[in-house]
């Protein structure tokens, strides 16, 4: 299993911004995504259903190394 670790901008403004979230949700979308995409920057995004969330669809976005998780969002506009 991977170590995950954060992006100071995620500890600092992503879930001060979301208190929603929570840092397993981000780290079961990474292990079970339903899909992966590389993004511009460098990044990766990852998404995935969290029952937790009544099955809604979370976007994660990480860095580079695939395990320091930058980013974290509903998307209410994913399409399966």
């Amino acid at each position: 299993m991977a170590q995950y670790q954060y992006s100071p901008y995620f500890e600092n403004e992503v879930l001060r911004k979301r208190p929603y979230l929570q840092k397993e949700w981000c780290i079961q979308v990474l292990e079970n995504p339903i899909r992966i995409e590389r993004q511009e920057g460098n990044r990766w995004r990852f998404w995935g259903r969290v029952q937790e969330l009544g099955g809604r669809v979370l976007r994660v976005v990480t860095l580079e190394d695939q395990v320091t998780i930058h980013n974290a969002f509903l998307d209410r506009g994913f399409k399966e």
